[in-house]
């Protein structure tokens, strides 16, 4: 009997860096949680115990803290900053053939004083958190945009009926209900030279004006629209992929109190949830989208 070893990668994970920009007046602040797994020649690593071609995960930590300020403005950017991490990591590092970089930003916003905003002074901004995942293998340049823990809701203009019933269906139909979810979107760009933030508001500005604009015959529905608007709005956005959760909100009865309930008080459950996962294709980049490994995986890096 033999074995062999299959796709296998190591890293840091979660090295929180913030970066400082104090070279004008307002400060500017970013803060990261950035994740680093390398693949490439490191059959011997698991053979035999040989480490020579070991970058240590100790090293790829001390590379984030060290690009934060030797790449300053690529770090102004989750993508940028991403970018730059990924062509160190495989250009100069010989055993190295890919390198997945992703990236949470934790965004802040300015404090006020005396009715103006503070040129030094922040509060975390808990909205949303935005992420990036940068693969680069030697040659090709994967970069994906995204948002998570974006927590959305609209308290009507939301149907759902019409769905298939079988012997265990007791759900009722309803033509207005409160519709909720905690967005995770990812999009892939095919222009690795874009302006990130302008780019980055846009899409997150586009997804939530078609959340609260459209109205909703099924979770599903909104998801394919708000992905399909993104494309429509950047056509360089090859795909989209979004998971999200249903938040469900039950209206409670309340008639044994003797009160009425139109659609007023609801209870907000958190488990067991509807959970909705769809990807959007741009059919003029279909053919050559990347497949996983442009996305993070979401197993823990």
């Amino acid at each position: 009997m033999t074995v062999t070893l299959g796709h296998n990668q190591y890293g840091k994970a979660e090295t929180r860096v913030v970066r400082v920009y104090r070279d004008s007046d307002p400060h500017e602040i970013v803060d990261y949680n950035v994740s680093v797994a390398l693949s490439g020649d490191f059959e011997e690593i698991h053979r035999t115990g040989d480490n020579s071609n070991c970058l240590t995960t100790d090293a790829t930590k001390n590379t984030v803290n060290a690009f934060a300020k030797e790449y300053s403005e690529a770090a102004r950017q989750p993508e940028s900053f991403g970018i730059a991490l990924a062509k160190h990591f495989v250009d100069d590092t010989a055993p190295v053939t890919r390198a997945r970089i992703k990236l949470e930003m934790y965004p802040w916003k300015r404090l006020s004083h005396d009715g103006t905003p503070h040129p030094h002074a922040f509060a975390r901004d808990g909205g949303y958190v935005r992420t990036a995942t940068v693969t680069y293998d030697g040659t090709n340049l994967w970069v994906v945009s995204g948002v998570q823990d974006y927590v959305v809701l609209k308290t009507t203009d939301s149907e759902f009926w019409g769905y298939l019933q079988d012997k265990y269906t007791t759900l009722k139909p309803t033509h207005d209900r409160v519709m909720a979810t905690s967005v995770t979107g990812q999009w892939w760009h095919t222009d690795t030279e874009a302006d990130w933030n302008k780019s980055y508001d846009s899409a997150v500005a586009t997804m939530s004006s078609v959340f609260a604009g459209h109205h909703s015959l099924a979770l599903q529905q909104t998801m394919f629209a708000m992905g399909e608007a993104m494309i429509a709005e950047q056509p360089e956005i090859g795909e989209v992929r979004f998971s999200l959760p249903n938040k469900h909100h039950f209206v409670i009865d309340l008639s044994p109190y003797g009160l009425e309930n139109p659609n007023e008080v609801f209870h907000a459950d958190d488990r067991p949830y509807g959970f909705i996962e769809g990807t959007i294709h741009n059919d003029l980049h279909k053919d050559t989208a990347p497949g996983n490994q442009a996305f993070d995986p979401g197993q823990g890096w």
